[in-house]
């Protein structure tokens, strides 16, 4: 009742604060729109000098060329987040099948977020939204420390603007992705009804769509509602990991925003035509996983982790700025696949012939690109494997994190049929043919 209780408060608090700031706006804008059309006035030429195009063999690479000094280029931020949650009870032990016979339902987390940003109305500001990233530090608790844990995630995260509600509020979307550690996992002796995390270091991920409230120049609130996943990527069980739906409520401090940001500026600098064109990714993973077995009617586990290794070739086809899409072939080798045992009991394990952990497979790929990161969805069907396991619709989720301008880090996950866990795919890949335009940010 207590964690109840503290979660409305802060929602109550986070609703006063996010719409008390109506007054002191309204007495400050018609100042700061007089010191913005003086800065139009007098050197409207700010932002164009800021970018140009260098127009080499008829591409549309664009080049940097601005003022800014390099401390003032990008838009630096801290901020701190609040996060009450519901945990999702998709799983016996949360429900209420543990140590206290008692349902598992609130979560909290707090964090602390860096981050930077583009200057407004530069090329990278315009195409992707205001587009930010950053790096994030949070502190876990779901009320079951003896049990679960009080974990600590570390991750990486990027947002943007969806869309402006007005000029100080806009709807914004972002996504974290990292690590948690300081779980307590399932241990036969110790911690037996903790069915649903097996490892002390899980995957941390989470997906939150927020309303963004410039209160200052230096203060913006924020507000929304977040989903988040913990899991270990099936590399050890039990994996049926753990899944929250949140609010949160933040407060950012931007170390040197302009105060052009609360008024439109009169020029907006056009954004070149896109090169439309075929570029080719080919990336090299592996992994390890766990596998579990089914004998008789009893589901066991099998006590030894496998090897994962794979490749994807990928033509990508370049709608835009932001989009690409493609159809990729992808094959890898599985050594858990269509292991066996013959004892309930023995915890003999066996390998099938080496052709029978192979599949080639075929999958529609689409991309959503933005500065330094871009997220690949798929979905596809082995064509040509060693049947069982792998007779499978497949789908693949992963980050790609830009390294050079041709080469990436690869963080994937496939499932089977939208539910099965499969692998991790942890590579790295080069790109081919790449035309995408120079953006400095």
């Amino acid at each position: 009742m207590k964690h109840k209780i503290r979660i409305w408060k802060a929602i109550t608090i986070s609703v006063i604060l996010f719409f008390l700031t109506d007054v002191s706006l309204a007495e400050n804008r018609n100042a700061l729109n007089i010191r913005e059309n003086n800065a139009d006035t007098l050197s409207s030429g700010f932002f164009q000098d800021d970018f140009i195009s260098d127009g080499i063999s008829g591409t549309s690479s664009l080049t940097y060329a601005g003022s800014f000094s390099p401390r003032r280029r990008f838009i630096h931020k801290i901020g701190i987040e609040a996060r009450p949650g519901h945990i999702i009870p998709s799983h016996p032990f949360l429900q209420g099948k543990n140590e206290k016979g008692q349902p598992i339902k609130n979560s909290f987390s707090a964090h602390l977020k860096y981050s930077f940003q583009s200057p407004q109305n530069t090329y990278t500001d315009r195409i992707f939204g205001g587009a930010y990233q950053g790096i994030g530090l949070a502190y876990y608790t779901f009320g079951e420390k003896e049990s679960l844990g009080d974990p600590i995630a570390f991750y990486l995260f990027q947002g943007a603007r969806i869309t402006r509600l007005c000029y100080q509020l806009s709807l914004n979307y972002e996504w974290n992705f990292g690590l948690s550690a300081g779980w307590k996992p399932y241990d036969y002796n110790n911690n037996y009804y903790n069915t649903i995390i097996g490892s002390k270091v899980n995957a941390y991920i989470n997906t939150n769509l927020y309303l963004n409230r410039m209160l200052s120049r230096k203060f913006d609130l924020t507000a929304g509602i977040t989903l988040t996943h913990f899991s270990n990527g099936n590399t050890r069980f039990p994996n049926a990991g753990l899944n929250t739906v949140d609010i949160k409520a933040g407060l950012i401090y931007n170390f040197n925003r302009q105060n052009r940001y609360f008024s439109k500026s009169s020029f907006r600098p056009p954004i070149p035509e896109f090169p439309r064109h075929i570029s080719y990714d080919l990336t090299l993973f592996g992994s390890w996983r766990g596998k579990g077995v089914t004998f008789g009617e009893e589901h066991i586990a099998s006590p030894y982790t496998y090897t994962v290794l794979g490749f994807n070739f990928a033509p990508m086809y370049h709608l835009g700025y932001k989009f690409r899409a493609g159809i990729s072939l992808d094959g890898f080798y599985d050594g858990s696949a269509n292991i066996y045992t013959d004892d309930y009991h023995s915890h003999n394990f066996y390998k099938p012939p080496f052709y029978k952990q192979l599949a080639l497979g075929l999958s529609g790929r689409t991309e959503f690109v933005m500065p330094y990161f871009s997220v690949n969805l798929g979905m596809g069907l082995n064509m040509l494997h060693g049947g069982g396991d792998l007779k499978a619709f497949y789908q693949i989720l992963a980050l790609k994190i830009k390294l050079t301008r041709n080469s990436f880090i690869h963080i994937g996950y496939s499932l089977q049929n939208f539910e099965t866990p499969n692998f991790l795919m942890l590579g790295i890949g080069l790109r081919f043919n790449n035309k995408y335009p120079h953006l400095y940010h």
